[in-house]
């Protein structure tokens, strides 16, 4: 009884080891020329990316980048939008925390495609005004007025003869943390 359990157990072990080495002699080997050409064409089809960024009062700021544009866009855009630009600030990534700060690298290395959430937070010794900006309003009035508001840009045609100036982009939108209501359900196993 015990050599036949061992015997199916062998054979067990030999049939899998047989379908791994059939599975990785059947992959093609790639050149790095190929898969970088593979990179680029996967790269090449997305053509936007999402960025959330949450401040400490739970309001969520969500704009709207190509994965082309450096990280520096997304800063300049919180400049612009934060109540306290002179303070200085820094956006990280969670799980672990790590503080992005390399924002010469566009949004594709940085790891944001298709989309991300990153964490605003004041750059503050403990002893300076700490408490005051942690608590304060993140977002301008204008930016927060615009809540629940969705603003979409269309750029229009250039006309060849007549130069034309660029728009900038619009204020994104501003989203609240809302609890998720549930209704009450009875469970399928409840006989009443």
């Amino acid at each position: 009884m015990f050599l036949k359990r061992q015997l199916l157990l062998l054979r067990k072990r030999k049939s899998l080891l047989l379908r791994r080495q059939l599975n990785f002699l059947n992959k093609v080997l790639k050149t790095r020329k190929l898969k970088e050409a593979e990179q680029a064409a996967r790269r090449s089809r997305i053509t936007k990316t999402v960025i959330r960024v949450r401040f400490p009062d739970n309001h969520t700021l969500e704009a709207t980048f190509h994965p082309s544009e450096t990280v520096q866009g997304l800063v300049d855009l919180l400049t612009k939008v934060v109540a306290r630009p002179e303070l200085p600030f820094y956006i990280y990534t969670t799980p672990p925390k790590k503080q992005i700060k390399d924002t010469s690298q566009d949004f594709y290395s940085a790891g944001f495609v298709p989309g991300a959430i990153v964490y605003f937070s004041y750059n503050m010794p403990k002893a300076d005004d700490a408490s005051d900006a942690k608590s304060g309003p993140f977002l301008q009035e204008e930016i927060m007025s615009l809540k629940g508001l969705e603003l979409l840009t269309k750029h229009a045609e250039p006309v060849e003869s007549a130069p034309e100036t660029i728009p900038e982009a619009s204020p994104p939108v501003v989203q609240e943390k809302k609890p998720a209501e549930k209704k009450p359900v009875k469970p399928k196993w409840l006989k009443l």
